[in-house]
């Protein structure tokens, strides 16, 4: 069954590229979730990497004020988040299940790390036209149960410190979606900035022409070079700004320089 959870903001409707629609078939299942603060973290990690589909089995505490304060702005993920009473009901109409686990078990699928395993179920989703996949997380305190981890295809693992392998498990789904997100767009997911462009479009070469030739009348009129004997260097200041690929603006701020230069000689 779906709960609802009272929305407070407004969200952007940004659609991601052809390459990130496969993330839209990607499940996170969280099971038995003891921390609601922990599920709004899941959310705000799902979306932060382009994932909107959540599943809860069996929450102690959902909806709550907490998650949707942790959620940070994501909180239409909870909004439209699936609570179910099972795994069984969790998992329904995915063509392939994930168990995300820090211990290596004797029973169960063959372990792998996030890294590889992302491509894996990526092209897993490709071959499949239909249903999803699902990424499964125990609860804070046990992790996934034996049984939990036997209903799954695969078992994942993030190659933490061996010496410390204890995991926050917004951190674990954050980790996770992050290796989704890279593999989906193959390494190079698109970056959107509202910073303003520091570069400027490239100098034509009349620009560049025109800027040398401003550049010699100045250094004659200053006297730094003599016409009559010029030795080699216009030469080397040509390679000079050649190696700085002069950008327009950087044309103009030099231009600008010696426009200053001459009103001074002009006076």
């Amino acid at each position: 069954m779906n709960q609802a959870v009272a929305s407070h903001s407004s969200h952007s409707s940004y659609s991601p590229p052809a390459q990130g629609r496969a993330l839209d078939r990607i499940r996170i299942v969280l099971s038995h979730t003891s921390h609601p603060g922990n599920i709004g973290a899941a959310a705000r990690a799902m979306k932060t990497m382009g994932l909107s589909r959540l599943t809860l089995v069996n929450p102690k505490y959902f909806p709550s004020d907490e998650a949707i304060a942790r959620a940070a702005g994501a909180e239409d993920i909870l909004v439209n988040a699936v609570v179910c009473d099972s795994l069984d009901a969790a998992l329904a109409g995915a063509v392939f299940t994930v168990a995300l686990s820090a211990r290596h078990r004797n029973l169960g699928p063959e372990p792998l790390q996030a890294r590889g395993a992302a491509p894996e179920l990526l092209d897993l989703l490709a071959q499949a036209p239909d249903g999803d996949v699902a990424l499964l997380f125990g609860n804070e305190t046990a992790g996934l149960s034996n049984e939990e981890v036997q209903r799954c295809q695969r078992t994942v693992f993030i190659p933490a410190n061996p010496d410390y392998t204890s995991l926050n498990l917004g951190a674990a789904v954050q980790l996770l979606c992050y290796e989704l997100r890279l593999a989906a767009f193959d390494g190079r997911p698109p970056v959107v900035t509202k910073a303003v462009p520091f570069a400027s479009p490239p100098a034509t070469n009349d620009d560049v022409e025109r800027f040398y030739a401003h550049l010699e009348r100045v250094m004659v009129d200053t006297g730094f070079l003599d016409p009559r004997q010029p030795k080699r260097l216009l030469p080397k200041l040509r390679r000079l700004f050649g190696r700085a690929e002069l950008e327009r603006d950087e044309i103009n701020i030099l231009r600008g320089i010696l426009d200053a230069v001459e009103r001074k000689l002009s006076r």
